[in-house]
């Protein structure tokens, strides 16, 4: 066998100095330019592993069934007795509204988009740009505060646990900030087999949830009297029967934290095995399984949140639920040390613990593949965006922000959870409507927007009650849109191209100046008269020096959205007048026109003289265009574009301006 070695390294050769050698590790795994994002493992497309339908459910439920850990106590504070009522409320919601919103989000964006790609689809330009980073401020809002309040809950279990030394009570933030920083651990390390760890997590941890409710049902039915007590002050706290389904409709939306899961469901879904003759364009089988896994954790959760939000009420005294007693923020681990003793709750502590601080693992997943499937796609991120380990620090600084300010409390956290929740929902819920009555699916229609009327008034509702989630939430949108705008004005003069694709028309106008220099006139499309390219022929000679045994080609440049980035261009040969003209399609006049010289370059082995005129304007006036029109000044970014594409002078298309 054959024993590859390593050369030895140039002893001469100058040693990385500490600062290039921390670039090189925090920037490894950097994207191409095209913008393919591999994700927190580093695992290509062609290499992606894919997963039966129930191992995926298990990645996204680490953060959806982790909510048991909390839930039960946040609805009891929140909605007191009428909690069980206002439970079936939210699982009336979750099953006939969030389950066939996102059945159909699947089935429309299958490759794990989510209901954001099918509302930018529906919004072009500008505007859609725009909506799409207020969304992704939301997101960022419920993925970080799935971090922060998971990792909260989870020292909130750790510290309440009997046999834990009692220095560490009232040490909250610490311990919240020692399993933030954990996570960023295993982030900068490199996330791998994420699932077979999920998998072991849900399994074990619904399994000790199950003997909890088991044996907590057995524990009410043997003793009626507490549940006679509940009963009568169910039905009499409020005056008569009607008014506590009332004032439970009313109060269901503090229980929206029941409804985490289904976004990242949907974004998980290349992950998900679908059949043997799936493609890309009819991925059949894994949209089936997708349906089947959001399916499946609905039906489990909804049946736990029921039991649950019954058992706690009737058997956890209303004042352990408040801050400080031994109930907040764990009520079933409570009651797993209280009828299953101190080892049993133990056992369910350290499983707690460990789903909770799992689920925040997925949510930083979502963050790592979400941001960078949008952001450097629009021009919007600095260059080290596009890695992974640059965004895990970042991620770490604001979640140990949000757990200062927060103080590591699980109810303050609340409001901004259920926010970003119920936003993506609503999202969610008013896309697939405009899908149906864009498909003309009337019944559909209808049932879509009463289920996005229902959202609506939810996330209302929830931003009333508890208006800091809205002020967190405004913050990240804030943070996003200034950072995007800055980032895109600084990589305006960046070639946008992904690639450049010449026709057969186009490579036969240049075949007659393979011998000497490619000369071309910039022209714009608008004017196609016969006059117009004359004259533009006449003014090239005259003012730039055009020489005249030289067979010029004109290049045109149609603007389709100014708010597209990275595109591909496609450059197609047409002769109007008997002018040869290179017309091609792109976002920006200027760096459209650097990247097909660049490409003819390339291509020739020659190098391209292009002429222009000078623009006619103020100077701020066409900055202004340039940024978000892709018009402006075009001759001077024309040739700053080329002169940041290509250092060296020798090598640069020549630019004339006359």
């Amino acid at each position: 066998m054959t024993t590859l070695t390593r050369p030895p390294a140039d002893p001469s050769a100058p040693r990385p100095t500490a600062a290039a050698g921390l670039r090189t590790w925090l920037l490894s795994g950097l994207q191409d330019s095209k913008g393919s994002h591999q994700g927190p493992g580093g695992v290509g497309p062609a290499q992606e592993k894919k997963h039966p339908w129930w191992q995926v459910m298990c990645l996204t439920g680490v953060d959806y069934f982790s909510t048991l850990g909390y839930q039960p106590a946040i609805a009891a504070l929140a909605a007191g007795v009428i909690s069980p009522l206002a439970t079936l409320v939210l699982v009336a919601v979750t099953l006939l509204g969030a389950l066939p919103v996102y059945r159909r989000v699947a089935g429309e964006s299958p490759r794990g988009e989510g209901s954001i790609a099918m509302l930018e689809r529906l919004l072009p330009r500008w505007g859609g740009k725009l909506f799409v980073l207020i969304l992704l401020g939301f997101a960022a809002t419920d993925f970080m505060i799935t971090m922060t309040l998971s990792a909260a809950d989870a020292s909130e279990h750790l510290i309440e646990n009997p046999l834990v030394p009692g220095w560490l009570h009232g040490q909250n933030v610490l311990v919240t900030l020692v399993l933030l920083a954990l996570l960023a651990a295993v982030f900068l390390r490199g996330f791998r087999e994420a699932i077979g760890v999920a998998v072991v997590l849900v399994i074990v941890y619904l399994g000790l949830n199950a003997v909890v409710v088991a044996v907590t049902i057995v524990a009410v039915i043997n003793h009626p009297v507490a549940v006679g007590d509940w009963w009568t002050t169910l039905w009499t706290s409020h005056g008569n029967p009607l008014m506590a389904v009332a004032v439970a409709l009313i109060v269901f939306p503090k229980l929206a934290l029941g409804l985490s899961g289904f976004e990242t469901g949907v974004a998980v879904m290349p992950q998900v095995r679908g059949d043997a003759g799936d493609t890309d364009d009819n991925p059949a089988g894994s949209i089936r399984g997708t349906r089947r896994m959001l399916t499946t954790a609905a039906v489990i959760m909804s049946s736990f949140l029921i039991t649950t939000s019954f058992i706690t009420v009737v058997l956890i005294p209303a004042h352990e639920f408040q801050d400080g007693g031994q109930a907040n923020g764990r009520a079933l681990a409570y009651l797993a040390h209280e009828y299953l003793g101190v080892g049993f709750g133990t056992l369910y502590d350290v499983s707690t613990i460990a789903i909770l601080w799992f689920a925040g693992a997925s949510a930083m997943a979502g963050l790592l593949n979400l941001v960078p499937r949008y952001l450097p796609r629009y021009g919007m991120a600095p260059e080290w965006a596009k890695a992974v380990r640059p965004l895990v620090l970042v991620f770490t600084l604001v979640g140990f922000l949000i757990t200062w300010l927060f103080k590591a409390d699980v109810d303050a956290q609340g409001g901004a959870y259920a926010t970003g929740v119920l936003v993506l929902m609503t999202s969610a819920a008013v896309a697939v409507t405009l899908s149906a009555r864009r498909r003309k699916q009337g019944k559909r229609t209808i049932a879509f927007g009463a289920i996005a009327l229902v959202f609506s008034y939810t996330t209302v509702a929830n931003v009333v009650e508890r208006p800091d989630g809205i002020r967190i939430a405004g913050l990240f949108i804030l943070g996003i849109i200034v950072i995007s705008l800055l980032s895109r004005v600084r990589r305006s003069f960046e070639l946008h191209a992904t690639h450049v694709h010449l026709d057969r028309q186009a490579l036969e106008f240049l075949a007659p100046n393979l011998e000497g220099p490619i000369s071309i006139i910039a022209h714009e499309p608008l004017r196609i008269t016969a006059e117009a390219y004359r004259d533009k022929l006449a003014s090239a000679i005259e003012v730039s020096h055009l020489p005249l045994d030289q067979e010029a080609l004109f290049l045109e440049v149609i603007v389709d959205d100014s708010s597209d980035f990275e595109t591909t261009l496609e450059v197609r040969g047409v002769t109007r007048h008997g002018y040869r003209i290179l017309e091609v399609h792109g976002p920006v006049v200027p760096n459209t026109i650097a990247s097909v010289l660049c490409h003819i370059r390339d291509v020739t082995g020659l190098m391209p003289h292009i002429y222009f005129r000078w623009t006619e304007g103020n100077p701020f006036t066409n900055l202004l265009r340039f940024l978000f029109l892709g018009e402006g000044e075009i001759a001077p970014v024309t040739r700053e574009v080329l002169r940041e594409a290509e250092p060296d002078v020798t090598k640069r298309p020549w630019v004339h301006v006359g």
